[in-house]
């Protein structure tokens, strides 16, 4: 599949990009290039084989969420350079 340098302009307006000619000319390029690959991908016959969702096999390893006792407040808060009513004192990020 071959993919137009009118093609590439219309869907960087899509997007509102701006790009130079320059950039238009080589996005032209590395796309019809992608386009081509997958073109290739798609002629492969993959008659029988099954659908995967990873190239390897994944085993996670979880583990049962147990209830644990933690840290008591006053020690978590030791080293920090301020706190306040058993919690951490933190610059203010949001409006």
């Amino acid at each position: 599949m071959k993919i137009t340098k009118e093609e590439v302009v219309h869907v960087t307006g899509l997007a509102r990009l701006s790009l130079d000619d320059n950039d238009i000319e080589l996005y032209t390029k590395q796309l019809g290039d992608i386009l081509s690959y997958m073109d290739a991908l798609n002629r492969i016959d993959t008659e029988g084989v099954p659908p995967t969702s990873h190239a390897i096999f994944i085993n996670n390893a979880f583990r049962e969420d147990e209830v644990e006792p933690s840290i008591p407040a006053g020690r978590a808060l030791a080293n920090a350079p301020e706190s306040e009513d058993e919690g951490f004192v933190v610059p203010k990020v949001i409006g």
